[in-house]
């Protein structure tokens, strides 16, 4: 039997996609009212929400010949959440809106939509609503609704001296992801790796399962790179931030810094798009299950590493491309 489906959106028309694309989808506790009026109605239990936009455009954040629709909706999910869950809130809700041209294969958006759906319920929320128009080159842009309300929303500003700083979260991966596409290697040589530029997997519930008196001070997440997103909290708490090199190193990046004549630790001081998370603690207190100490906060200003400054790549600059 041959599929009857139209072909292109523009078969589809606005509202056929749109019904398309939220045919059978339950939403999450936290959304009161979903798609199909004219805005959606999402719960506050604290009272107030965190909340976080960002956006995907083709040819800049990911390339149709790299990633399946699949992975380029559930990492525009992804890097939303992270954020929100950075501020310490549980992901609740997520408009998404998405510009495609018309001629746009309908196969392609059920797999975006399904990417998308499958990294929103992962997280822990749904997708509430959003917009769809016509446009030259794909672009998705998320904005994510997190709940604040076990705990105050944690900020970029409260590191202390002598606080340690900890990463929960693989680092370099995607970097190194990137160098491998980039290259023109078989991704199957190091499958995992490409996997984790393809669709990163923030870990979420290394946030959200901190128990109270965890002693956070400061957080974020790594979206830019180890180095500039330290470096927000080393400037908005007022502090340095000195990290330890051979803490931060992942042995698992050598073999494809070997064969591409590469820096690994430079990938995971400056490299993108991990979305691990990167955290303060209180020096008394032990470090929670899944993070890391990778260095240690001090008077001063800017970050080092092992005491230095770094001379190679800060991170991602969205109008430049890099460090």
């Amino acid at each position: 039997m041959t599929d009857s489906s139209p072909r292109t959106v523009r078969d589809l028309g606005e509202f056929g996609l749109i019904a398309r694309m939220n045919r059978g989808r339950s939403q999450a506790p936290g959304v009161l009212l979903g798609p199909g009026d004219d805005a959606a109605v999402v719960a506050a239990p604290a009272g107030r929400f965190v909340v976080s936009a960002d956006m995907l455009v083709q040819d800049r954040h990911f390339r149709l010949d790299w990633s399946s629709a699949h992975e380029i909706g559930a990492k525009a999910i992804a890097q939303n959440a992270a954020d929100v869950v950075a501020m310490g809130a549980r992901p609740t809700a997520y408009l998404v809106s998405l510009a495609c041209p018309n001629d746009t294969a309908v196969e392609f958006v059920d797999g975006l939509t399904e990417g998308l759906w499958a990294e929103a319920g992962r997280s822990g929320g749904s997708i509430a609503g959003g917009d769809v128009v016509g446009s030259p080159l794909l672009v998705i842009s998320v904005t994510a609704f997190g709940d604040p309300v076990e705990r105050p929303p944690v900020l970029r500003s409260g590191a202390r001296p002598g606080d340690i700083v900890a990463v929960a979260g693989r680092l370099g991966w995607s970097a190194a992801g990137l160098a491998i596409l980039s290259a023109g290697i078989d991704p199957e040589r190091f499958p995992e790796i490409v996997a984790a530029h393809r669709l990163p997997q923030p870990p979420y519930e290394s946030v959200l399962s901190l128990p109270a008196d965890a002693g956070v001070s400061a957080m974020t997440d790594v979206s830019d790179g180890l180095l500039a997103d330290i470096g927000h909290i080393a400037e908005s708490s007022g502090v340095a931030v000195d990290l330890d090199s051979a803490a931060v190193r992942d042995p698992d990046l050598e073999p494809v810094a070997g064969l591409l004549d590469a820096d690994p630790l430079a990938w995971s001081l400056a490299g993108g798009e991990d979305h691990a998370f990167a955290a303060t603690f209180a020096p008394a207190q032990d470090l929670p299950a899944g993070w890391t100490r990778v260095g240690r906060v001090e008077d001063g200003s800017g970050v080092t590493v092992d005491g230095r400054s770094w001379s190679g790549p800060l991170g991602w600059e969205s109008f430049t491309g890099g460090g």
